[in-house]
């Protein structure tokens, strides 16, 4: 099987300005950013609640606890927040406060508001935005890939990359990275 194609920031860019011209535009956005920034699977942020990632004050969360039910293999992990996705999520947070919004309210609420996403049916909004934006060979899975990618371009440990990515075995981790130009440049320039 083929595995999603990872983004470049100027490919997020285009898909970011294709979302905002789409309904549902902050809630796709953030779906995406959690994907992009925080590499989560389509699945755990299809099963986000209000309660997994804000305080009871409106603050952000520094890290998001996902239970064994959230996550793929049924064991619980941790996510942790960038500066840059704590921003997004704290602006999103304005566009949630319409209707009974409460802790256990979902994250990403379907057209239905009051019920969350499938994680088939979230994997459909992510196809629609990636043809709209032209990019082809992406699927749900292209944010997190684009985010393991990302960090071993910037030198991080695979052992660390692994614990944020939630993988059990360094050898699925190091199946997620895709080796471009970039990491090949880099490798030759550390000589």
């Amino acid at each position: 099987m083929k595995q999603a194609r990872t983004l470049t920031n100027s490919e997020l860019e285009r898909v970011l300005l294709t979302v905002r011209e789409l309904p549902h535009a902050e809630r796709n956005r953030i779906a995406l950013l959690l994907s992009f920034y925080a590499g989560m699977r389509v699945k755990e942020v299809a099963s986000l609640r209000v309660k997994d990632v804000y305080e009871s004050d409106g603050a952000v969360k520094t890290y998001i606890l996902l239970s064994p039910e959230q996550t793929k293999g049924k064991k619980g992990r941790q996510v942790v927040v960038s500066k840059k996705l704590k921003k997004a999520l704290s602006q999103y947070l304005g566009s949630l406060k319409h209707g009974n919004l409460g802790p256990d309210s979902p994250l990403i609420p379907s057209q239905k508001s009051s019920r969350p996403f499938s994680p088939n049916s979230l994997c459909q909004v992510f196809a629609r935005i990636y043809k709209k934006a032209g990019i082809t060979g992406a699927t749900s899975h292209s944010g997190r890939r684009s985010f393991i990618t990302q960090l071993a371009n910037k030198g991080i440990s695979v052992r660390v990359i692994m614990s944020l990515a939630g993988h059990q075995n360094l050898s699925t981790t190091q199946r997620y990275i895709d080796v471009n130009d970039e990491l090949l440049k880099s490798a030759v320039e550390a000589i």
